[in-house]
């Protein structure tokens, strides 16, 4: 593996069940896999919701740049960012200059919504979560146009992870 691989894209569209498929699909030509999300609450000895609650998004955000600058310090891997990491300054020309390349997982708020009907530990979802994904899309959308690569995350975790295993081995042959 030459590269990183990063998948982002909206709450819901799949980043950790697909990174941790990927892992199992792609043995040996992509040997790891870092959540960045986990890695934050690993680092911070807490939930994310606690650290909203505790020291608000700013710190959030700041323990996730660290979190990822620690993963792209490492050899070329699979790295699910945290959906808001890329619409954050500086995030994607850091994340170009480790050598990355960026999978943006596609999906609907509708269907991000439907994925999360039972996941009530995301802040800035709380509320009528349907309502902000459609924010976060909006509000996302230009930055996540900018991915080297888009997949239809629509299908089973199963599927999308195939496909991101095909894209990433299609990239690294170039």
């Amino acid at each position: 593996m030459k590269r990183h691989v990063i998948l982002v894209g909206l709450p819901g569209s799949g980043k950790t069940a697909v990174g941790r498929l990927f892992l199992k699909l792609a043995t040996t030509d992509f040997p790891d896999f870092t959540d960045i999300d986990e890695k934050v609450e690993q680092d911070a000895g807490c939930s994310i919701g606690e650290i909203f609650a505790q020291s608000g998004e700013a710190e959030f955000r700041r323990l996730e740049r660290a979190a990822m600058d620690r993963a792209l310090g490492r050899p070329p891997h699979l790295i699910a960012a945290g959906a808001g990491w890329i619409a954050q300054p500086g995030n994607l020309a850091a994340a170009r200059d480790g050598n990355a390349f960026v999978v943006y997982l596609r999906v609907t708020p509708e269907m991000a919504s439907a994925r999360l009907s039972h996941d009530a530990s995301r802040p800035l979802l709380a509320g009528d979560r349907l309502a902000r994904l459609e924010a976060m899309l909006s509000e996302r959308e230009s930055w996540y146009a900018q991915a080297n690569a888009k997949i239809d995350a629509s299908g089973t975790p199963e599927e999308v992870a195939a496909a991101v295993l095909a894209t990433a081995r299609r990239e690294e042959a170039s």
